[in-house]
């Protein structure tokens, strides 16, 4: 146990280190971006490198939440799969014709996608 202590405190200061360095090419890239497009394509004043990480920051509150899940995420694909092969052709057929409306598409003629 006490190995592994040891070996998480040598590699916090590194792990601190690459997500300061992480956050920085984060912002630098976020800057050279929006600076190379924005001011020449719509006129918008270009921006520092502070402002760019504060971009970075909002995008990821707005757009990626703060990373934390209240539940698992469900496992769809296994799910679908299990229920995929308890179907009978007629229903598969079934399904697949009611995916395609709802899609607002006919189905293929002679032709059925498989899963």
């Amino acid at each position: 146990m006490k190995e592994r202590a040891r070996r998480i405190l040598a590699l916090a200061p590194l792990a601190i280190l690459g997500l300061v360095a992480f956050v920085a090419l984060g912002g630098w890239i976020v800057q050279l971006l929006w600076n190379w497009l924005l001011p020449p394509l719509f006129g918008w004043r270009a921006v520092t490198f502070w402002q760019a990480l504060a971009l970075l920051a909002l995008c990821r509150i707005l757009f990626g939440g703060f990373g934390v899940h209240p539940t698992p995420r469900p496992r769809w694909r296994h799910r679908m799969r299990e229920r995929w092969e308890s179907m009978t052709p007629e229903e598969r057929e079934r399904f697949r014709k009611g995916m395609w409306g709802h899609l607002g598409f006919e189905p293929p003629a002679g032709e059925s996608p498989q899963p």
